[in-house]
């Protein structure tokens, strides 16, 4: 798992759960957590419904991957993945069936 060069590959299916570091977990979460102030408590905006908040993750993550243009890929994860071949506005977002 550890090559030459210090870091680890990426793994698929269950990785042992000893390499998953608190730094690591706070880097990935750090956006998510400066984009959306229902993760804190520190203002009015905190879910008091835990179907608020699932709601407020799903629009948040989905603006994340489809709408915003990300500095290091200059596209949007979808569009770097394949899934789509536009950036999305908030319209297209919201206009979505479920």
């Amino acid at each position: 798992m550890n090559n030459n060069l210090g870091y680890f590959e990426p793994t698929n299916g269950s990785p042992a759960c000893f390499l998953l570091l608190n730094t690591l977990i706070a880097c990935l979460s750090c956006p998510a957590r400066s984009c959306n102030r229902r993760f804190t408590r520190l203002t009015n905006g905190f879910s008091k419904k835990l179907s608020h908040l699932k709601a407020a993750v799903d629009l948040y993550m989905t603006w994340y991957n489809f709408c915003r243009i990300h500095q290091t890929l200059r596209v949007t994860p979808a569009m770097e993945a394949g899934v789509t071949d536009h950036i999305w506005t908030i319209l297209e977002l919201l206009d979505q069936p479920k």
